[in-house]
């Protein structure tokens, strides 16, 4: 029987008030934030801090949950799959991206300048919830 895969991602400030966006090879192109799948026995917030260091070598500090999202048989995904996306807002003291395999591109842009990329729609949420609650450095 096939289940819901839960993943989890954050929208990361760093230094200079910036936020990490990555381009991965799982979105056809878009852009979103790093982060990827539960491990069994880990608790959400410990597969956010470890997706983050494999996905970009940062360590991640004050996590914060931000919402959850769920995508079923998305057409923005690289295959078909339903998705508990489960996300966070955290920050790194660094800006040293240290990119694995899956990230193709990264930049660090201030949170207003985040919506001007061709983000997909789970991360344009994401984005546009962070700027409603004033969200910050």
């Amino acid at each position: 029987m096939q289940r819901p895969v839960v993943c989890v991602g954050a929208l990361v400030w760093g230094p200079g008030a910036r936020v990490l966006l990555v381009r991965t090879t799982k979105w056809r192109g878009a852009w979103g934030v790093p982060g990827g799948k539960v491990e069994w026995g880990e608790t959400l917030a410990q597969a956010t801090v470890r997706e983050l260091r494999e996905e970009t070598g940062l360590d991640i500090t004050d996590l914060r949950y931000a919402q959850t999202q769920e995508a079923v048989r998305s057409p923005e995904f690289h295959t078909e799959a339903h998705l508990l996306l489960v996300d966070f807002f955290a920050r790194t003291a660094s800006a040293e991206v240290t990119p694995n395999a899956e990230i193709a591109e990264w930049a660090w842009v201030p949170l207003e300048q985040a919506e001007g990329y061709p983000l997909n729609s789970y991360t344009r949420t994401l984005v546009a919830l962070a700027r409603q609650l004033g969200e910050t450095p």
